[in-house]
């Protein structure tokens, strides 16, 4: 094994046990925060079946394991969690995990659209605003993505969906898919890709406006370092200096926020599925809220904690691909 694989794997390993401790964390906190909150699962159940009976609702938690001491339910679950058993939703009547993978594909979908668009659209917006600094281009830019900052998510989709579903006509307003059209082939794939542009398009928005300032503030501050004047003086493009050599530089800031908005992008799912009927996990992680479904509200959280680690660890990964100075250890 060469001398880089090794530190490669000593960082991989490092970095495991690291997520492996801090994923307990999480769990626990978790744990003791939806244990804080007033109510249950028997509650919930017995509010929808319309009685309050005090021996109706001391059986459903007697049933659901609710009347155990908190320590005993924590070391039950952990236990599950450790075995990669997240447990049972009373609510669905189904394993967790059975729902979770059901719905996780619909999340990653919309999870990768959106972020894919807003980095793409973010490079080339950013480099024109650096490339036309304080002109009539960066100042347009800058109007735009301060319209996208400030604007609510949940208000920003809900237009979409007046306009361009409603008065227009052209995409739908709600939904993956037509459920009436057969889901195989070719005119399934564009179907769904139909139904992914506005709830892509409105969760990307934020984030393009902070991606396009990141963008424009980098390129900046490299066009006036000592490489890029050398470049010049060889007679060096503008357009190769832009990309080959200022652009590049400018992407390790920006894949350090994408790291660090997975988490953020997975809780602003919750507004943008649930605004355009999206079935993933964060429309799933909204009813489990109302419906008082510990379990499946727990592993929710768990399953984004791990998306997080997972993230920030390939993004320090691609940050050392990015920037050869920077090793990893």
């Amino acid at each position: 094994m060469t001398p880089r694989a090794r530190r490669i794997a000593r960082f991989l390993a490092r970095r495991l046990a690291q997520g492996v401790a801090l994923l307990l964390c999480i769990a626990v906190l978790d744990f003791a925060l939806l244990h804080a909150v007033p109510g249950d699962a028997a509650d919930a159940i017995a509010g929808e079946a319309g009685t309050a009976d005090p021996g109706y609702v001391a059986t459903l938690r007697h049933q659901l394991g609710l009347d155990q001491p908190l320590p005993v339910q924590l070391g039950l679950y952990l236990g599950r969690l450790a075995q990669g058993n997240f447990g049972y939703s009373f609510r669905y009547g189904q394993s967790v995990a059975s729902l979770i993978l059901e719905r996780l594909p619909a999340t990653l979908l919309l999870m990768a659209a959106s972020i894919g668009f807003a980095v793409a659209a973010s490079l080339v917006l950013g480099t024109l605003s650096a490339r036309f600094a304080n002109r009539w281009p960066d100042r347009l830019i800058t109007l735009v993505t301060l319209f996208f900052y400030a604007t609510p998510l949940f208000w920003f989709g809900l237009m979409a969906i007046v306009l361009f579903g409603v008065h227009l006509g052209w995409l739908p307003t709600g939904g993956m898919y037509d459920v009436a059209r057969p889901r195989t082939g070719l005119a399934f794939a564009l179907d769904v890709a139909r139904h992914l542009v506005l709830p892509a398009f409105t969760q990307a928005c934020f984030f393009l406006a902070i991606y396009t300032r990141l963008v424009r503030t980098s390129m900046l501050q490299a066009y006036g370092s000592d490489y890029v004047r050398f470049a010049r003086a060889k007679g060096v493009g503008e357009l190769r200096i832009a990309l080959r050599h200022v652009l590049r530089n400018a992407l390790t800031p920006l894949v350090t926020m994408v790291g660090l908005n997975l988490g953020t992008l997975l809780g602003g799912a919750v507004l943008t599925e649930t605004v355009f009927s999206w079935p993933g996990i964060g429309r799933l992680m909204y009813d489990a809220v109302f419906q008082r479904d510990v379990n499946l509200l727990l592993s929710i959280l768990v399953l984004g904690s791990v998306i997080v680690i997972v993230a920030n660890l390939l993004v320090d990964m691609l940050y050392a691909a990015l920037t050869p100075a920077v090793e990893l250890r």
